[in-house]
Order: structure tokens, then sequence, then C-alpha cells
């Protein structure tokens, strides 16, 4: 995709390549990563806005508060509505749980576009996307093993 693509037309363009998606769900439920936050750091790389230590620090507490209050409750609401729950109606219960992926979907779309305005504008060099991901899961609160993220890189490239 090329340069001047909003954060979010980004993302939703990379999820659909081969992989993507269960390179994410991997890190985020085996290794504790918010995919929001790490995807950020590769668009910002693959668009030529430089993110600095302060602004990946500020990213990941942004991320990691709004992953407490609103994108974690309602993923975990969700899933728990997966499986059927007699004697609940299977289609009420289909009903509701989409309900809450379309609010868990709002939640992750707020919190990328308000990460893509803490990004510098674009003009510099685009640096290594694998280096951006290694440098934002350092900022996280447990950083993901390196083999994963460069996976990651190579698939978002």
């Amino acid at each position: 995709m090329s340069r001047g693509s909003s954060y979010w037309d980004w993302a939703v363009q990379v999820h659909g390549r081969p992989g993507v998606d269960a390179a994410l769900t991997g890190l985020q439920d085996a290794h504790g990563q918010c995919v929001a936050y790490l995807l950020w750091a590769a668009w910002a790389a693959a668009e030529g806005r430089p993110l600095d230590p302060a602004t990946l620090a500020a990213g990941a507490d942004l991320a990691a508060q709004w992953e407490a209050a609103a994108t974690g409750p309602l993923r975990q609401a969700r899933r728990a509505l997966k499986p059927a729950l007699p004697p609940v109606d299977d289609a009420a219960r289909e009903a509701l749980r989409d309900q809450v992926r379309k609010a868990e979907f709002a939640a992750e779309r707020l919190l990328m576009e308000t990460l893509e305005a803490m990004a510098a504008t674009p003009g510099g060099a685009s640096p290594d996307v694998v280096a951006a991901l290694l440098a934002a899961s350092g900022a996280w609160r447990v950083p993901a093993p390196a083999e994963v993220l460069n996976d990651l890189g190579q698939r978002l490239g």
C-alpha cells in the first residue's frame, strides 16, 4: 500500500494478507500484546513517521489503559458468548454477540485513530517494519519474542 494511507485503511488492508490475522491473534493471546499498538508502529514505519521512545511509551500507556477499560472487556464478553449457553435462545445469543463485536470494533477503531494522531507527520525515510515492531514491543508491558515479531514484520512487509 502506498504512503499516505490512514492507519485504519492500512490496517484493514494488511489484515487480509496471508497469516497476518493468525500472527496478530497469537501475539495478543499468547504474548499479551496489543494488536492496535503493534500495528500502529508498523504503519508509522511504512509511512515514514518516526516514533521516538517518548511517543512509543505514550502510545503504550494509552493502549494499555484503553485495553483495560474498553477493548479487553468487550473482547472477553464476545468470546464468552461464542458457545451456546442453554437455555438462552441461540439466535438471541448470537445477536447479542454481534452487538458486542461491533462495540469492540468501534473501541478498537477509536484507539487506532487516537494513536494515528500521535504519530509524527510523514516525510522521513521508511524504517524497517521489523525494527519498529521490536521497538514498540519493547515499550509494551512485556515484550514479545523477536522471532514472532520478525515473522509478523515479514508478512506486513
